[in-house]
């Protein structure tokens, strides 16, 4: 098992679970995190303190994907070990629907 970052983190991207990470398994991008799946060791701390409740285990359904995205970005973003500043307007896009397809961005977190 491992835990995945799934839409509800784009353009919210709050980071507390970037704190409490024991292995630094996060990657920044320019709106949203991703976990490295092989890099977590399925500890489960990050995922509680996702105020967006974007953090899930990869046994839930319909996570499969998001497995995938993960890795992809994983692979081409930046690690980050400490929280950083969220958007000012993180909470405006908490339960916003289809981030995905409207907002992603597959760039990586400005340095």
């Amino acid at each position: 098992m491992t835990y995945v970052v799934i839409e509800a983190c784009i353009k919210c991207k709050y980071q507390d679970c970037v704190e409490v990470c024991p292995v630094d398994c996060f990657y920044e991008g320019e709106n949203m995190l991703v976990i490295h799946p092989d890099e977590c060791i399925d500890c489960g701390v990050c995922e509680p303190e996702c105020p967006a409740e974007a953090i899930l285990p990869d046994t839930e359904p319909d996570v499969e994907r998001w497995v995938e995205v993960n890795r992809t970005y994983a692979e081409q973003w930046p690690n980050i070990n400490r929280k950083g500043d969220s958007p000012a307007d993180a909470d405006d896009w908490k339960d916003v629907a289809n981030k995905f397809e409207d907002h992603f961005s597959d760039q990586p977190a400005a340095r």
